[in-house]
C-alpha cells in the first residue's frame, strides 16, 4: 500500500525533468512575446511612415525630407526587427559562451544597420545639395566637395561604430585611442609631403580658384580642362588629349589662369602687320567689319581695332573679339584670319614681310681690292 501510495502522489508533483521542460517553455514564450513586439512595432511604424510620411513632408518646401524618409523607412523596419531579436535572445537562458556569441553577432548587426542608416540620411543630404549646385542655387556644399565630404564622415561614422563594438567586447578603448595616435603621428611625420597635398587639396575644394569642367592656365603655359580634384592631386585634361596629373600643394604655390571665371566668355585677340603706305583707319575698320561678319563673335562687347605701334617694316594693329565659349575661340580666331587674308588680298592691303635696309659705310683711304 505505501508504494501506491507513493506512486500515486508522485504522478501528481512534476519532476526534475518536467521542470526544465515548464521553465524553457516559458522561457521562450517570453522570447516570442518579445520578438513579435518589436516585429509589430516595425510593422505600425514602416506603415506610418509610409500613410503619413507623405502628408507631413509636404508642407515643407524642399523634398530633402521626401528623399530621406524613403530611404530611411527599410533600414527603421530591419532595425526594429533585429532589436527584437536580441532582446528576445537575452531573455533565454542559453550557455554563456553560447549567449556571448549570439548576443555579440546580434549587437553587431544592430551596430551595422544604424551606420547604414546614418549613411542613407547622409548620402540623400549630399546629392540635393550637389543637385542645388549644378542648377545654379546657392548650396552649402559644392559639388566638388560632396564626395569628400561623404568620404571623411564614412570614417567617422566606422570607427564610431568600431568603438562601441570594442566596448560591448570590454576591449580598452582608451589604449587602443592612444595607440592610434602614436602611430597617426609616427606616419604623419612619414608623410608630410602627401599629408601637405592632402591639406591642399581641401585648401582648393574650400577657395575654389577653379571648378571641375573649367578651363585653366599654368604658368608654364599650359592649358586644359580639370577633370578631377582629388586628396593628393588634380587631373587636367590638355587640349592635346592628354592628362596632366599635377599635386595640389604645387597648384596652391603656383599661378594660374581660371578661363572659366567669372563666365565661360573669353577675349581673343589677332595682331596683324600692315604696310606704312596703309590708311590706318579703314584697316581698322575693317578689322572690326570682318569679325562682326563671323558668326561666333559676340556682338556685345563689340569687336575693337587699334593701332597698337610703328614695327620695323608695317603699322602694328591689334583686333580683340569675344566669343561665348572658350572652346571654340581657336576655331574663331581661324575664320577670322582667314577673313583677313582674302579680304586684304582683295583691297589691295599688303601684310609686309619683314624688310631690313643695311646701309655699308668705306672708311677714307681704304682701297677696294681688284
Amino acid at each position: 500500500m505505501p508504494s501506491l501510495l507513493e506512486a500515486i502522489i508522485a504522478s501528481f508533483i512534476p519532476s526534475n525533468s518536467d521542470i526544465g521542460s515548464l521553465f524553457w517553455a516559458k522561457r521562450l514564450l517570453v522570447a516570442l512575446i518579445v520578438f513579435g513586439g518589436f516585429w509589430l512595432l516595425a510593422q505600425a511604424v514602416c506603415s506610418v511612415i509610409n500613410r503619413w510620411g507623405s502628408k507631413v513632408t509636404a508642407f515643407t518646401k524642399t523634398d530633402l525630407d521626401d528623399r530621406i524618409v524613403q530611404r530611411v523607412t527599410p533600414s527603421i523596419s530591419l532595425l526594429l526587427t533585429f532589436l527584437g531579436i536580441y532582446y528576445a535572445f537575452r531573455t533565454l537562458p542559453l550557455h554563456e559562451k553560447i549567449f556571448r556569441l549570439l548576443s555579440g553577432g546580434l549587437y553587431v548587426s544592430i551596430v551595422v544597420i544604424v551606420c547604414i542608416l546614418i549613411y542613407r540620411v547622409l548620402h540623400e543630404t549630399l546629392l540635393w545639395y550637389a543637385e542645388r549646385q549644378q542648377d545654379g542655387e546657392n548650396g552649402t556644399f559644392s559639388r566638388q566637395m560632396a564626395p569628400m565630404v561623404e568620404k571623411i564622415t564614412m570614417l567617422f561614422i566606422i570607427g564610431g561604430a568600431l568603438m562601441a563594438v570594442l566596448k560591448h567586447f570590454n576591449y580598452d578603448i582608451l589604449s587602443l585611442v592612444t595607440a592610434l595616435g602614436i602611430g597617426s603621428l609616427a606616419i604623419g611625420m612619414a608623410a608630410k609631403d602627401t599629408l601637405a597635398h592632402v591639406i591642399s587639396g581641401f585648401t582648393l575644394m574650400i577657395d575654389r580658384p577653379f571648378r571641375i569642367g573649367d578651363r585653366i592656365q599654368l604658368a608654364s603655359g599650359q592649358i586644359g580642362d580639370v577633370q578631377d580634384i582629388g586628396l593628393r592631386s588634380t587631373k587636367i585634361k590638355t587640349l592635346d588629349n592628354q592628362l596632366l596629373i599635377i599635386p595640389n600643394s604645387d597648384l596652391c604655390n603656383t599661378i594660374l589662369t581660371n578661363q572659366a571665371f567669372p563666365d565661360n566668355r573669353i577675349k581673343g585677340r589677332i595682331n596683324v602687320g600692315v604696310s606704312y603706305g596703309s590708311n590706318a583707319e579703314q584697316v581698322k575698320a575693317l578689322l572690326v567689319q570682318l569679325a562682326l561678319e563671323v558668326e561666333d563673335v559676340l556682338q556685345e562687347p563689340a569687336p575693337e581695332a587699334f593701332f597698337v605701334s610703328f614695327g620695323e617694316s608695317a603699322l602694328n594693329m591689334a583686333l580683340f573679339f569675344w566669343v561665348e565659349e572658350y572652346a571654340i575661340l581657336f576655331a574663331t580666331t581661324d575664320k577670322i584670319n582667314s577673313k583677313i587674308l582674302g579680304r586684304f588680298r582683295e583691297q589691295g592691303i599688303e601684310i609686309p614681310f619683314p624688310i631690313r635696309t643695311v646701309t655699308l659705310k668705306h672708311e677714307q683711304g681704304t682701297q677696294t681690292p681688284q
